[in-house]
């Protein structure tokens, strides 16, 4: 799965976040970063925005982030074992695990 099919799956997830309420960037290293902003009325997923300001930032490859967005890996397991840093608020990390898991 390359970039664009990540941004697509998380696009389609956008509906299941809407009870988000804040941003949140994935930094996929080389590959880029997508912004999840929560904070209005729907959910808007930007693909590399030129403001990487955000409440959270997750920082992960896109491997990693293809299995978390597809859930075939827990936000969990993947933070106790180095494959997922955050930074910023980890209360909002554990919103949005917990919507992804929904």
């Amino acid at each position: 799965m390359n970039f664009e099919q990540i941004v697509d799956e998380v696009r389609a997830l956008a509906t299941n976040l809407i009870d988000l309420n804040h941003t949140v960037l994935f930094d996929l290293g080389d590959e880029g970063k997508v912004l999840i902003d929560a904070t209005g009325d729907e959910v808007v997923v930007t693909a590399n925005p030129n403001d990487d300001e955000a409440e959270t930032t997750l920082v992960l490859s896109s491997e990693n982030a293809q299995k978390l967005v597809n859930g075939e890996l827990s936000p969990m397991v993947a933070f106790t074992m180095g494959k997922l840093k955050i930074f910023g608020s980890k209360g909002i990390a554990l919103k949005l695990s917990a919507l992804l898991d929904e």
